[in-house]
């Protein structure tokens, strides 16, 4: 036979061979070349909920340096206690997580229900925990030798789940030419951030993107003011090397895939496209010694709920130790949530946003076609569940688990559902109302006759005073947010319209800030009167300002006017509860 059709039948034969090593490697989960949108949405968009993981050197201090605790987002401890390159970089040598195990990770997050993981794989800090060729990594800086992210992915694809990276690609502070990072080369030249692009952050992408098998998810972080061209460089290594793989908003220059909304953040209305939140199980991002504020199953799942009835996916954060191991709270609670999301998979599962557009006083809605799931965190003590200006006729409605059936009268544009005197499930029961239509309601807020409701000012008409989103941290790292009306002139005016389903007396507080004893005018369309005087603090807090009465059911204003305070006097919402 011709040497040169032997040498062809034996490189087709080796090319054959690398493809199914490469199949067999990869599992059935690989995405081919030119993957559409939609194809790399899917996951996301039937998920609705993954576990985040913020893991790296900073856990081994665990938000202590030196016996001196420090009281904010674990993985910054290097930048806010001014933590020398040096120093910082020598802890890798203590480094060393023994009791780290992919697979009871992976087994966590399938049993808290979630459908991905996404993990750390180079922080700020600029410690790779995955093998690479830049030194300043967990397989070659430290005694562990072992890279936790191939048994991570191996572990994701044995379980079912999806698997992505997060990436920093702009800030690496102990990177020279790094955003944060040292100014000056090791030799005392000028650093560049061309240089630890081209030297440091593209070859680290590259190997994450070759050596893990097909991803899911690659998750950059803190853009900055990254250049373009470097943006664009990296959003192209990963379409070539994982077709795949989504890219979140925060890689900049608006080439993600989807949005990546605030940390810590639940939107309070619906917001269209594909988008997703990040949170985390307590208040810092990573492990921190102190840091024992645990979401329980409850708040997990109240947050879930919110983030999917608003349109969006959730990704939840845990924070390993610096042994590896995955704080028992966390676990425990993750797990308990992931129970009942087993019973009621069509809440979180492919479920569409609430056609209120926004949370109840009870809990929050989902949808699937025609029907609307009825998440009931609070239950109506006096058998009725109140549902404001739903459109769409009902053909049933029953409780979901039970059994039971469920009646219902109309009372003006409002639905009463008569249900059973105590929920049939815990933190939350499931009604599930088959429509005869597509899900269509009015979203003007409802008073309710038998819960509280809080009316923020985002749902509100401002006039004469500025309205804004403020974005704050009560210690660092951990975001807080509110609309709020502030800047108050002589006119301002913060006007809710709400939907009153029935007469009588309501106990009415306002949320507020600022300074001093400011006072508060509210009026209704009906001419009723209220106006107090009250402290104020430097944070948001309630305040009550007394009974409001409305005299007839059906659609009212309700307006807010600040007539004595100061120029820093902030309101961020309104509450009206049923006097007893």
């Amino acid at each position: 036979m011709n040497k040169k059709i032997v040498l062809a039948v034996l490189l087709v034969a080796a090319l054959v061979r690398a493809e199914e090593s490469m199949d067999k490697m990869w599992g059935s989960s690989g995405t081919k070349a030119g993957a559409s949108k939609a194809e790399r949405m899917a996951l996301f968009r039937d998920g609705n909920y993954g576990m985040f993981i913020h893991w790296g050197l900073f856990s081994h201090l665990g938000g202590q340096w030196h016996d001196q605790t420090f009281y904010g987002i674990g993985e910054w401890i290097k930048r806010q206690m001014k933590i020398s390159e040096a120093d910082y970089m020598a802890l890798a040598k203590d480094f060393n997580p023994s009791d780290f195990e992919a697979r009871e990770i992976a087994r966590v997050a399938k049993a808290a229900g979630m459908k991905w993981i996404i993990i750390t794989s180079k922080h700020h800090e600029g410690f790779a925990m995955f093998k690479s060729a830049h030194p300043f990594n967990i397989v070659d800086a430290t005694p562990f030798h072992r890279d936790p992210m191939k048994e991570l992915a191996a572990a994701c694809r044995e379980a079912g789940l999806g698997f992505g990276f997060y990436y920093s690609h702009n800030q690496d502070w102990t990177a020279p030419g790094g955003s944060g990072g040292p100014a000056q080369n090791p030799d005392g030249t000028p650093a560049t951030f061309e240089k630890y692009f081209r030297e440091k952050c593209y070859p680290q992408v590259q190997e994450i993107c070759t050596q893990y098998g097909p991803l899911n998810y690659i998750w950059f972080d803190t853009p900055g003011k990254m250049p373009k061209e470097f943006v664009m460089e990296l959003a192209e290594l990963v379409r070539k090397t994982q077709p795949g793989a989504l890219l979140c908003s925060r890689i900049g220059h608006d080439l993600g895939d989807y949005a990546s909304k605030g940390d810590m953040e639940v939107p309070p209305r619906n917001i269209e496209g594909d988008w997703e939140t990040c949170d985390t199980t307590n208040d810092s991002w990573s492990y921190a010694w102190y840091d024992q504020n645990w979401k329980d199953a409850r708040e997990i799942l109240l947050r879930l709920v919110q983030t999917v009835g608003r349109g969006g996916t959730y990704l939840l954060n845990i924070g390993p130790d610096g042994k590896g191991r995955v704080p028992p709270q966390v676990a425990k609670y993750l797990v308990k949530a992931g129970e009942w999301i087993k019973r009621y998979p069509q809440v979180v599962y492919g479920a569409g946003p609430s056609p209120w557009g926004h949370a109840l006083p009870w809990g929050d809605v989902t949808t699937q076609s025609n029907t609307l799931q009825l998440v009931v965190f609070d239950w109506p003590a006096d058998g009725r569940l109140m549902l404001p200006g739903l459109q769409t006729e009902i053909a049933s409605a029953s409780v979901v688990g039970s059994g039971v059936s469920v009646k219902w009268t109309q009372r003006g544009t409002w639905t009463e559902f008569r249900v059973p005197a105590a929920p049939s499930d815990r933190p939350a029961s499931v009604i599930a109302v088959q429509l005869k239509g597509a899900p269509k309601a009015d979203q003007t807020l409802g008073v309710y006759p038998n819960a509280p409701a809080n009316f923020i000012v985002e749902f509100a008409e401002v006039s004469g005073a500025e309205k804004k989103e403020l974005r704050w941290m009560e210690k660092f790292g951990e975001w807080k947010f509110a609309t709020q009306a502030g800047k108050w002139t002589p006119a301002g005016k913060a006007v809710w319209t709400v939907n009153v389903c029935e007469p009588g007396d309501y106990r009415l507080d306002l949320v507020y800030r600022g300074e001093g004893r400011p006072v508060w005018k509210i009026v209704t369309d009906e001419g009723v009167t209220l106006q107090n005087q009250q402290a104020a603090s430097t944070i948001y807090h309630a305040q009550p300002m007394g009974l409001l009465t409305f005299k007839k059911s059906g659609q009212h204003t309700i307006a807010v006017s600040l007539v004595e305070g100061s120029d820093k006097t902030s309101l961020e919402a309104l509450r009206l509860a049923p006097a007893e």
